[in-house]
């Protein structure tokens, strides 16, 4: 293991600001490195930059210089979103520096054991759980990493009695190399991020990371559900605890009755429980009172429950978090009910899998908005979801030709596609981009709204990254949220 301070009056260049490029950049700093920031967007775009030069970090704006990596780098960190095709990081391998995320830099100085949580799709609530059903139990946890703080800051906040409870994203753990968390979780495993990784076997791989440096006494919580999750069982050194929706198990967490199984009256008496290895079972909440909707909720509140008794939570407590908790921000978010529509915010759904897992958490007519980021994908998947859940589609984006025509393949006749030209004021009266993208979504909004009829549900689910009109899915969901209640 390495440590910051192995940097003083070292050359150490970090490539990307934003919040975790800003933190790492600071932390080499204060540890005597002589830091160098680099990001290709104009000077004008990168408002973190006066910060840093403040405290006299040298920041590059605009381009990536031929001149940024030599021989005296010592170490490159790289923000998790920027490709390794890029020139610098290129230029870094070929030289044989080390090229780490922020993630690497923060378990070198972190004091307290972490929990690190990946997944396609449920990782940002399990985390939410997890960290309040620590907090109830006295635990001192910190939640930082994808979820908002960068880890590096919180790392160097953290006690050795702390609880460091991190999400992690598969373009961060791609980045690390000794990092060891003592709880690791995958929650489950669908195509996306492939415009990054190239492959499934990378974007897997990826992930897979989280588990390289486990040890004995440190735990896997395995997903049983998932074919991957269950491959990947073996590439740890640790125990394994299990959990499932759809099984009963020897040992482990899991619904009982198991989705699927049992009457009637025994599925609407549904039970989450703890199964120990000596066949005792602890009863932790009834499925209903779990306080967010959706199947796909019951698993990461399965997930959660495993990773919180692996941190020593006693299960009284457990469920009464679970039962408490009412949702994440723009993770299938209640915003609003009007003239008996019910409108929810889900921007957090990025992927096809993440919103048929929203589709199937309700039983209610749906009017539907998606799109987004052009991915080249087709979203065939969604053509059973669409004929079975779906009353109306209103797309917009760049995938918004694709969405609609899987929804006419569906038989759908109330369809509509929402562009700049289906504006009333041409975009060029609008400011700017951001500007223009507001008033497409109002309008998606007000379309959607017309399709409704009382007792249907309204639901931004959009199947789609945001980037190709926003900033983020977060700036997304706050549109929505506003166009909502701008009706």
């Amino acid at each position: 293991m390495w440590s910051p301070e192995d940097y003083h009056g070292r050359e150490v260049v970090v490539l990307g600001l934003a919040k975790s490029g800003v933190a790492v950049a600071k932390l080499f700093h204060r540890y005597g490195a002589n830091v160098t920031v680099n990001d290709k967007k104009e000077r004008q775009l990168c408002p973190e930059a006066a910060e840093l030069e403040a405290l006299g970090i040298c920041v590059i704006c605009g381009s990536h210089p031929e001149t940024l990596i030599h021989p005296g780098v010592a170490l490159l960190v790289k923000n998790p979103g920027i490709p390794y095709t890029v020139s610098p990081v290129v230029q870094a391998e070929n030289l044989g520096i080390e090229v780490v995320t922020e993630v690497e830099v923060a378990y070198q100085i972190c004091k307290a054991p972490m929990i690190g949580i990946t997944g396609s799709n449920g990782k940002t609530t399990t985390t939410t759980w997890v960290g309040l059903m620590l907090d109830a139990a006295g635990k001192r946890p910190i939640v930082a990493g994808n979820i908002g703080t960068p880890l590096s800051e919180a790392a160097e906040q953290a006690d050795a009695d702390n609880w460091m409870v991190v999400e992690l994203s598969s373009f961060q753990l791609k980045g690390t190399r000794s990092f060891r968390p003592r709880i690791a979780l995958i929650t489950n495993f669908y195509e996306t991020h492939l415009d990054y990784h190239g492959s499934m076997e990378d974007y897997v791989e990826s992930k897979a990371k989280l588990l390289a440096n486990q040890q004995d006494g440190d735990i896997f919580v395995v997903n049983e559900d998932d074919t991957v999750c269950r491959s990947l069982a073996a590439r740890t050194s640790g125990k394994l605890l299990r959990f499932s929706c759809r099984q009963r198990l020897e040992s482990g967490v899991y619904l009982e009755p198991p989705l699927g199984t049992g009457s009637e009256e025994e599925a609407a008496g549904r039970q989450i429980v703890y199964r120990t290895a000596d066949g005792a079972v602890t009863p932790i909440l009834p499925a209903r009172e779990v306080g967010i909707p959706g199947e796909f909720n019951l698993e990461n509140a399965l997930a959660a429950t495993a990773v919180a008794l692996s941190a020593g939570v006693d299960p009284a407590l457990i469920g009464s978090v679970l039962h408490e908790f009412r949702g994440v921000e723009h993770r299938l978010e209640f915003v609003r009910e009007s003239g008996g529509i019910v409108y929810y915010n889900n921007s957090k759904a990025t992927n096809p899998a993440a919103t048929i897992k929203a589709l199937e958490s309700f039983e209610q007519p749906i009017v539907l908005l998606a799109g987004g980021l052009e991915r080249h994908m087709e979203y065939t998947e969604l053509l059973p979801y669409f004929r079975e859940r779906v009353k109306a589609v209103v797309a917009f984006g760049q995938t918004r030709d694709k969405i609609s025509r899987v929804a006419a393949e569906a038989g759908l006749d109330l369809i509509a596609v929402v562009d700049e030209q289906s504006l009333q004021s041409p975009a060029q009266s609008f400011g700017s981009a951001s500007e223009l993208a507001a008033a497409v979504l109002q309008e998606a909004v007000t379309r959607a709204k017309a399709f409704a009829e009382e007792g249907d549900i309204v639901l931004l689910s959009p199947a789609c990254a945001s980037w190709d009109m926003f900033a983020s899915y977060e700036e997304r969901g706050r549109i929505f949220k506003q166009a909502v209640h701008n009706l």
